[in-house]
């Protein structure tokens, strides 16, 4: 016979990123980061602000909280209330389940007011006016007025699997209307001098774009290189 699992399980928040690891990714473009980090990092492009950022600006960086709710169930998102951080960013793994909401705007709410600067899931969300009106920066899958559950089991603070990425509470979550981004804690800060470097060259690539550049140096000298074969 299969011991019933307990109705949650919950690992205490044991690391964070510094005040200043946290300032130095606020404003950063997601694609800075992902840059910084050679390509890698960003969850599935399913996973976007909700009503693709039309009326609610989503744009967050700050702490992850991990949730691992399961399919069609909310409890571990409730429970995880009483952990949040000011700062942090709720990532609410729904198991990729798009048969009801993983949230609706009174959940959203309630982080909201725990101070998260932002909430992610890979489930669709219900109430969308009302989380307009929240304010709470929420990337999902879209929509539907589907109710979950709330019996569980679930998990809090536990690594989780959401689009595509492995995430822990303590990493760093970047996100923005192009999509969000994780950086692992042990990562934080090689990809802050990273990105310092990948602002740089997007800078000066700018510039001479600005002044007027069509075809970059690089390309040209491929093109008449013994690299590319032309055919007549």
């Amino acid at each position: 016979m299969i011991e019933e699992p307990p109705l949650l399980t919950i690992k205490r928040p044991s690391r964070r990123p510094s005040a200043a690891q946290i300032d130095a990714f606020q404003g950063v473009p997601t694609s800075f980061v992902v840059d910084a980090m050679q390509g890698g990092g960003a969850l599935a492009s399913t996973i976007r602000p909700i009503g693709d950022g039309r009326d609610l600006l989503c744009v967050a960086a700050g702490p992850a909280l991990t949730v691992d709710c399961g399919p069609a169930d909310i409890l571990a998102l409730l429970a995880a209330l009483d952990f949040i951080q000011p700062g942090d960013i709720v990532v609410s793994a729904f198991h990729g389940h798009q048969g009801c909401a993983a949230l609706g705007d009174r959940a959203t709410a309630m982080v909201r007011n725990c101070g998260a600067a932002g909430l992610i899931t890979d489930g669709p969300a219900r109430d969308y006016s009302g989380i307009v009106a929240v304010g709470l920066p929420l990337w999902c899958t879209g929509l539907t007025p589907n109710t979950p559950y709330g019996n569980g089991p679930g998990k809090v603070g536990l690594p989780i699997m959401i689009g595509g990425c492995r995430v822990e509470t303590g990493d760093m979550v970047v996100a923005d209307r192009d999509g969000v981004v994780v950086v692992p804690f042990d990562r934080i800060e090689e990809v802050i001098a990273a990105v310092a470097k990948v602002r740089a060259l997007e800078e000066a690539l700018d510039a001479e774009v600005s002044a007027g550049l069509t075809v970059p140096p690089a390309i040209r000298e491929l093109l008449a290189s013994d690299k590319v074969r032309y055919l007549e």
